[in-house]
């Protein structure tokens, strides 16, 4: 019992000194450097990481040198327009979803050809169709078609207008050289020459016809220039040399519409002189 007790003391003894010992050392200050531990990418790394950044950057620049290179060869500028050269020619291609070829633009050194079911021109500002052509029709918009080539415009067939003038100054021509010309409407035609003269001339005949109504000729002086002159002898066409020179004509209408002239009388010659309709 007394041994147990004595190692009982000594225990306690023991703890006690530990709690001292434990208490001096946390009262007393630390004289050890603290430690710090490193953070980030050091080493082999972090100049991995330099060296492609650094690669980065001297693709960005010879990117932005070469862009502006290719924009200042091709003449890419903002005030100027978008110029396209060839050698040969320009083709620009038109397609669907199938990739067929629904339209194209060719431009060459001899010619300008567009290929497409349809063809229009419109004005910028209104968006009017100024011009418009597909199989069936072309379709000509502006206010005024103006052709100003020496020779004026050639049609093969027949042509739809409702207005045909030449510029001031200038003489309206319509010409069939080889066939005949022919002017129809339904309410009539008016041909006007405000401030010039009308001519119409052909190689053969002219014929003036209107089927239901009258031909009237108003004018100050009219003239029939080359008609013949009928005679009262049916063997000449012309008054004889030795009879006095006449002056005042009848006009004679033969039964087929031949105009003729006969010697001016108290009455009518044209009877006696009607041997010259014989010859028409």
């Amino acid at each position: 019992m007394e041994r147990s007790a004595n190692l009982d003391t000594e225990d306690l003894k023991m703890t006690r000194e530990q709690y001292i010992l434990a208490t001096q050392q946390n009262s007393l200050p630390r004289t050890e450097h603290p430690q710090f531990y490193p953070v980030g990418i050091y080493g082999w790394r972090k100049r991995c990481l330099y060296f492609f950044v650094l690669l980065l950057l001297v693709t960005m620049i010879v990117n932005l040198a070469m862009t502006i290179w290719i924009l200042k060869v091709m003449n890419f500028t903002v005030d100027s327009p978008l110029v396209l050269q060839s050698d040969r020619n320009v083709t620009v291609n038109a397609r669907n979803h199938m990739g067929q070829l629904t339209g194209q633009l060719t431009v060459g050194a001899d010619a300008v050809e567009a290929q497409s079911k349809r063809f229009e021109v419109r004005a910028t500002e209104s968006g009017k169709v100024l011009f418009s052509a597909d199989e069936d029709e072309i379709v000509i918009g502006a206010d005024r078609l103006k052709v100003t080539g020496t020779e004026g415009a050639v049609f093969g067939h027949s042509v739809e207008t409702p207005h045909i003038r030449a510029e001031p100054s200038q003489d309206l021509k319509l010409e069939s050289p080889t066939r005949s010309l022919v002017m129809e409407a339904p309410r009539g035609v008016q041909v006007n020459a405000a401030a010039g003269d009308l001519k119409a001339t052909c190689r053969k005949e002219l014929h003036l016809q209107s089927t239901e109504g009258e031909i009237f000729l108003n004018a100050d002086t009219i003239r029939l220039g080359n008609l013949p002159v009928g005679s009262f002898s049916s063997s000449s066409s012309s008054p004889s040399s030795s009879a006095p020179r006449q002056t005042i004509y009848e006009l004679c209408v033969c039964p087929n519409g031949k105009l003729y002239l006969s010697p001016a009388g108290a009455s009518s010659t044209c009877q006696s002189s009607s041997n010259i309709c014989l010859w028409s």
